[in-house]
């Protein structure tokens, strides 16, 4: 059985929203590890391209600089 806990990435740019998702995960039974949280369609892009995919991204649509599909 896998204990490895479940990689999360957080992709929103307001922080409110980031804060709430992380007391979010932490308060579900689930075993999760925020891995990163980024603000920007820029930011998301270079994170995808230099690191391991997290198992769940957690998306915003609306970014400040564009839409994030």
């Amino acid at each position: 059985m896998n204990n490895m806990p479940l990689k999360v990435l957080i992709i929103e740019d307001e922080l409110p929203a980031q804060r709430l998702l992380k007391e979010t995960l932490q308060e579900i039974s689930i075993d999760t590890a925020v891995i990163s949280c980024l603000n920007s369609i820029k930011s998301s892009v270079e994170w995808f391209v230099k690191n391991d995919h997290s198992d769940i991204v957690l998306l915003d649509i609306q970014l400040s600089d564009g839409l994030s599909f």
